[in-house]
């Protein structure tokens, strides 16, 4: 059996594990860190499950490491000394590559050592050995997640462990004057989907106010109609790039095969926000692409998911359906129109 650590946001574990479960036979769980972290057994050959779990990549599923080494945990500096031993032994894994050193520690741990403590005696071994420690765009990483007993050490890739920030745990900087957290989300949905905002010239917002998501598409330079019956941030009022329909949607009459991008995040039903989407997809261009997140109001998201998914199915193609680190109880949908 090979050993893997994965993690959802919290309370969607489970439904990460159930994924997981369905696409890889015989996967067996533990919990690490009630409802986001757990322990998977997988009979499968390293290679054949990151393959698997690379082509059909799990919504709920936010990072995932193997544990190459378990080192058992004394609460001394003898922890220190063998993260340290255990790099300089795999040295071969490092040498002459850009290495980021990841740490995490499960709520009372016995480890007592801080992120930064560990990460510079590491830091210090991999200069030894030839390898460049970084923090951004890494060859390679060194995963460290520190449990009730057992460090659990891996290496592997940014792509193979579906990030590149330490479980997945994806940060933005809050500005000054920021018109809303949610912004964060669209910053993380380019990042996730491979998107380029800069490289589309109309967008259009639906469920717009108060304007966190407009406004960043407005610092990109997109010219964007913004639909919705309240008020946008009172920073965005004048803005030469920005029509704003102050009604509902359902109201509100647009140019055809206009918009190359769309994007939503209304807090509405799942369905009724579908049905939205669906009624104004003859304003999208061939091939536009939407961003738009699923409100997972109910007790069985998956199947919302799957629902919501097929519905909009009608008019564009699912590129990738991820939960993101910073949806709460939502999953974030990347789709293109189809011509």
């Amino acid at each position: 059996m090979n050993q893997w650590i994965g993690t959802a946001n919290q309370h969607y574990a489970n439904y990460a594990m159930e994924e997981l479960r369905r696409l890889i036979p015989g996967a067996s769980f533990t919990q690490l860190a009630a409802s986001e972290v757990f322990m998977m057994n997988s009979p499968l050959e390293r290679e054949a499950l990151l393959e698997l779990v690379l082509e059909h990549e799990p919504i709920f599923l936010r990072h995932i490491q193997p544990v190459d080494r378990t080192i058992a945990i004394t609460g001394s500096t003898d922890d220190l000394e063998a993260l340290a031993e255990m790099v300089r032994n795999a040295r071969l894994s490092f040498e002459n590559k850009d290495t980021a050193v990841h740490v995490r520690k499960a709520s009372g741990s016995p480890y007592t050592y801080s992120t930064a403590d560990t990460k510079a005696v590491i830091d210090a071994v991999l200069e030894d050995i030839d390898s460049q420690p970084v923090v951004q765009q890494p060859e390679i990483i060194i995963a460290i997640y520190a449990g009730a007993t057992q460090l659990y050490a891996g290496f592997a890739t940014p792509e193979q462990m579906l990030s590149d920030w330490p479980g997945g745990a994806v940060r933005f900087q809050r500005e000054e004057n920021q018109v809303s957290r949610a912004k964060f989300k669209l910053l993380e949905a380019e990042r996730a989907f491979g998107l380029h905002y800069e490289q589309y010239r109309n967008a259009l917002d639906v469920g717009a106010a108060p304007g966190g998501w407009t406004s960043l598409l407005l610092e990109r330079g997109l010219s964007v109609t913004a639909i919705d019956p309240a008020n946008m941030h009172e920073s965005l009022s004048n803005h030469p790039g920005l029509i704003h329909y102050k009604q509902n949607a359902s109201d509100v009459k647009l140019q055809k095969n206009h918009y190359d991008l769309l994007v939503c995040d209304m807090s509405w039903s799942p369905m009724l926000m579908s049905k939205l989407v669906l009624d104004l997809e003859y304003a999208l261009a061939d091939d536009a692409i939407a961003v738009i997140t699923i409100k997972l109001m109910h007790k069985k998201p998956l199947q919302t998911i799957r629902e919501v998914i097929e519905r909009l199915q009608q008019k564009f193609e699912l590129i990738k359906a991820k939960q993101l680190f910073h949806n709460r109880e939502e999953i974030t949908l990347c789709l293109k129109h189809k011509k």
